[in-house]
């Protein structure tokens, strides 16, 4: 059978998401986990990787299995045997045309900025810190120039290796909430570091440094060694994929807020 899961992991820690050979991964550890539930191996294939110190509230991962365990001995014997920054949060039992990754129509992040002068002690490695006073009417306006289909060459890392630079950006919004500033982003699909050089580049607008403009004249450039400065990991947060109706998951997860 084919088995869906929904995931939320504190990135801290972690060499991100996918599987690697002596470093420490989300896949690797729910992997084992997953494993030891099912008394054989298990491969996990997940809607969108994250890199190292990503979070994540709103994975989905698939696997096949011809162990038969109740859906919910599926959720307590994986959180039993993996670390407390990793829980899964349902499964259940999906029809084999269903793909984490393949499957999703589009997928949602938010990245969270604390902007006040005195750094973070609690939420250290949620949240990235901003001293310097950001317009959020600004980053705002700028983000704006980033919606619809797009060249996001410049937009995304040197290493990154998808075959197209082509996305699309459904939304996104920038909120401000007391010392909090929420950025979310709901695109078809991302690039490798997409997101925090999205948020690079709105931060060093929000600070006054570059005029609004600049996210577009960035985009038209199509090469990242001129784009701005990639924004740390520490903020971002995987909050949700969409999926046609036809495949009955879970209600979405509210993302973030501090």
């Amino acid at each position: 059978m084919r088995i869906a899961l929904g995931i939320e992991y504190d990135g801290t820690g972690f060499s991100g998401w996918q599987r690697q050979t002596g470093t420490r991964t989300v896949q690797g550890c729910l992997e084992v986990a997953l494993s030891k539930v099912a008394d054989r191996d298990v491969s996990l294939i997940c809607a969108g990787r994250t890199d190292a110190g990503v979070h994540a509230v709103g994975q989905v991962a698939h696997f096949d299995t011809v162990a038969v365990r109740e859906m919910r001995s599926w959720v307590l014997g994986a959180n039993a045997n993996l670390p407390k920054a990793i829980s899964v949060q349902w499964a259940t039992e999906i029809d084999e045309s269903f793909h984490a990754r393949f499957s999703a129509l589009s997928r949602r992040y938010r990245y969270v900025i604390l902007n006040r002068w005195v750094r973070p002690g609690l939420a250290g490695r949620k949240v990235t810190w901003v001293h310097t006073p950001l317009d959020e009417a600004r980053m705002q306006e700028a983000a704006a120039h980033l919606v619809g289909r797009h060249d996001f060459s410049s937009y995304r890392a040197l290493a990154c290796q998808a075959k197209s630079p082509i996305r699309t950006v459904h939304g996104i919004s920038v909120e401000r909430d007391g010392d909090y500033v929420y950025l979310d982003i709901h695109a078809n699909a991302f690039l490798h570091h997409m997101v925090r050089n999205i948020a690079g580049v709105l931060i060093d607008i929000g600070k006054g440094e570059r005029a609004t403009a600049w996210s577009r004249e960035i985009l038209e450039l199509r090469d990242r060694t001129l784009g701005g400065v990639t924004a740390p990991p520490d903020g971002l947060y995987f909050t949700h994929v969409e999926y046609p109706e036809s495949y009955p998951l879970p209600a979405a997860v509210r993302p973030p807020r501090f």
